[in-house]
């Protein structure tokens, strides 16, 4: 199904309500957005990327995305250039996380070389971001190499991006898997039914801390205490130097109906809602949890892998190095 998007408030509407979603995803995204905008208006740069920027706070690589299509156009001659240079600009950044998806693919197998039962939480596929995606690309990368024997997928609520999104694609490949609840996850780990934990990232914080879909937290401490490997992916776009540790990272916080019902599959036009709960009930709703890098095994990107994960490590990534690179 395609989603037809005309300008930079569309774009940044398809955002906001996850229909675009994945931190890689998100930022290809909306480079497209700005360019969108100047073919319409070319006046209308700064509304079009301070929109798209305000789309969705945590995930990095949205601002980072619009600030460097944006500095394309602005190096540009005014007028009709600006866009085609914003366009031209958008386009490398696709192919760039197109390359990084394959690179992070296979840093991560060679890293979980051994580890056969693999869980995972949310989505980190093709559907989140361009080319194989990220933790799902290193779980597909495993499969290709005959490496794994069981991916369990964690529904991941409170919108079920893995029941919904991650059991789609594991079964478009043919990999192995059953979904579990989240609140399975620690008691599987314990069992000793888990040989590891890989999970995507929305930001990581120059100390490693990392930013990623509610649930998380919960699994690397689950991990740590098993003694399992606890494994982030994503590109080094993800990585905010300017962001000194997780207390700094902005959570979004999205809409209590999100805990409070759960949409169905009917015909209308938001489809059949089911009450989970009385209606008015309060509900907190963080759409993210912090990581702290300490319970990170390693972190994979297209750059290598740091392991351990630290602020050593990570400036090394952004600088260009492999630190510990497997």
């Amino acid at each position: 199904m395609q989603l037809p998007l005309r300008g930079a408030d569309e774009v940044a509407a398809a955002i906001r309500r996850l229909s675009i979603r994945g931190a890689p995803l998100i930022g290809v995204a909306a480079g497209y957005g700005v360019a969108l905008a100047l073919v319409r208006d070319p006046d209308g740069l700064d509304d079009a990327c301070a929109t798209l920027i305000a789309a969705r706070p945590t995930a990095v690589n949205l601002a980072h995305a619009v600030d460097r299509v944006r500095a394309a156009a602005l190096a540009a001659p005014p007028g009709e250039a600006r866009g085609a240079a914003a366009l031209d600009e958008a386009r490398a950044l696709h192919a760039e996380e197109e390359a990084s998806s394959d690179a992070i693919a296979r840093h991560g197998a060679a890293l979980l070389a051994g580890r056969r039962r693999i869980l995972t939480h949310c989505n980190t596929g093709a559907l989140a971001a361009p080319g194989r995606g990220t933790a799902l690309a290193v779980i597909a990368e495993l499969a290709d190499r005959g490496a794994l024997d069981l991916v369990l997928a964690c529904e991941t609520r409170p919108l079920l991006q893995g029941a919904r999104l991650t059991v789609y694609e594991l079964r478009r490949l043919g990999i192995d898997h059953a979904l579990v609840v989240d609140a399975a996850a620690a008691g599987l780990i314990a069992a000793g039914e888990v040989d590891a934990v890989i999970v995507g990232c929305d930001r990581v914080a120059a100390n490693g801390d990392v930013a990623n879909k509610v649930g998380t937290y919960a699994h690397a401490l689950a991990a740590a205490a098993a003694g399992i490997p606890f494994v982030v992916a994503g590109p080094c776009t993800t990585i905010d130097p300017d962001c000194p540790t997780g207390a700094a990272i902005v959570i979004e916080e999205r809409d209590p109906d999100e805990v409070r019902a759960i949409a169905g599959g009917g015909a209308g036009a938001e489809g059949d809602r089911f009450e989970l709960a009385p209606p008015g009930t309060a509900c907190r709703n963080p759409a993210f949890d912090v990581t702290p890098g300490a319970l990170v095994t390693a972190l994979v990107t297209d750059r290598g892998v740091a392991s351990p994960v630290s602020p050593e490590t990570v400036r090394a990534l952004v600088s260009g190095g492999t630190p510990g690179a497997r």
